[in-house]
């Protein structure tokens, strides 16, 4: 947290959407330096790609500030953290069925628990715009454009060809191509899903595999910045 200014986090986007679309009156230290929290999460081990959505982005440009800064500051002959890099999907920015962006906090997500039912009813609801005839226009429609790439990313036909083979089928024939798309395409990761939920010992094994692991990678680094900072005090 010395690395970073109070006004660095008061400029992040991100942060401040997150508390619009909470409705928060004020914002507790959890939220504002919840930057700081996942630049540590990427950090500790050291991450020099990470996958992230374009709206992370922001947080992303403040673990590569942190990453920097404590180099310069401590070990600027031997840096300990790499700058991480953002790997964008084909598809960088989902939009929830109310326009705004996809987030499980915001209720407006497609969830890989739903049947195919409750996924038609959520895109049944989907917003959309009142010009029936369907173009792709992302810039002056953005929900339509929304609702095509994510058809186009289940079936890899161009956003602009869907579209204008839907034409003046409107909103209805939209949300139904999608609806057939998308659950012909999760219909296979939902088995799996299936298949790993009934065996919860299984599931529970992988994750404290995974916390050894992730425990093992964050003891090794905090040792080197505790030694790059001298404050290891001969300490093992």
């Amino acid at each position: 947290m010395s690395l970073v200014t109070t006004a660095e986090l008061d400029r992040n986007p991100t942060v401040k959407e997150e508390i619009k679309a909470a409705g928060l009156r004020q914002v507790n230290a959890l939220m504002y330096t919840y930057p700081i929290h996942q630049a540590a999460d990427i950090l500790f081990c050291k991450g020099n790609v990470v996958p992230v959505g374009r709206d992370q982005l922001p947080h992303l440009e403040l673990t590569r500030k942190i990453a920097r800064r404590f180099d310069d500051r401590y070990a600027p002959e031997a840096p300990i953290f790499p700058v991480p890099d953002a790997l964008l999907s084909d598809l960088p920015m989902v939009l929830g069925s109310d326009g705004q962006k996809m987030s499980k906090s915001r209720n407006n997500a497609i969830m890989l628990k739903m049947t195919t039912e409750e996924t038609a009813k959520v895109i049944k609801g989907a917003k959309t715009d009142p010009e029936r005839n369907i173009t792709y226009d992302p810039q002056n429609r953005p929900e339509v454009a929304n609702l095509l790439r994510l058809i186009s990313i289940c079936t890899a036909e161009p956003p602009e060809a869907i579209a204008a083979r839907i034409g003046a089928g409107g909103g209805g024939k939209l949300k139904a191509e999608l609806t057939e798309a998308l659950n012909a395409h999760l219909a296979p990761m939902r088995e799996r899903r299936r298949h790993f939920a009934q065996d919860p010992a299984y599931i529970t094994e992988v994750l404290r595999r995974g916390v050894d692991r992730a425990r093992e990678e964050g003891i090794r680094t905090l040792k080197e910045v505790r030694k790059a900072m001298n404050m290891d005090h001969g300490l093992d």
